[in-house]
């Protein structure tokens, strides 16, 4: 039986998890929320707010441990000064995981990893804003030069056309 038994393996060895755990909580840390397998998600989410609650305390013991667990000085420091102050009033939960359905090539279980207390700029949002303004102001200004390159190309072929057929009428007329 497996009680009280709660690592989860994900196919690697322990250096190769603990390496890979702590690589996805500093790409939280920098990034503010990441995309990533179900299970890695939810074998991510403790080490994450474990690290939190160090950056809550503070002091230089806390700092030392954060640095042994993630590896990465300059990842530390924006734990401590820019997460950790933002859930100080929190006192658990600080991650939120979001599933996101099946990834296409292979069918895994895909979600969102992210901060509860920090504002996560989401960047397809801003992108899909400007896409909507850039087509309005180029089309307007093609069609104008349509309208008016077309219109000396179209008068003369629209003139002529209706000759030709009248031509044509008269000819079989006659």
């Amino acid at each position: 039986m497996r009680h009280r038994k709660k690592t989860v393996k994900l196919g690697r060895s322990q250096a190769h998890r603990d390496s890979l755990l702590a690589n996805q909580v500093c790409s939280l840390i920098e990034h503010r929320r990441i995309k990533t397998t179900l299970a890695k998600a939810k074998a991510t989410k403790p080490l994450a707010e474990r690290m939190l609650t160090l950056g809550k305390k503070g002091d230089l013991h806390a700092r030392r441990i954060a640095i042994s667990y993630l590896k990465h000085k300059d990842i530390v420091k924006k734990l401590f000064t820019e997460i950790a102050p933002a859930a100080a009033d929190r006192k658990g939960g600080y991650t939120r995981i979001t599933k996101l359905g099946a990834r296409q090539s292979d069918s895994a279980p895909m979600a969102y990893l992210e901060w509860v207390d920090f504002p996560v700029e989401v960047k397809t949002e801003e992108p899909a804003a400007e896409v909507a303004e850039k087509p309005a102001k180029k089309a307007k200004a093609p069609k104008a030069e349509k309208a008016e390159g077309s219109e000396a190309a179209e008068k003369p072929k629209k003139k002529a056309a209706p000759k030709k057929a009248k031509e044509a009428k008269e000819e079989k007329g006659e």
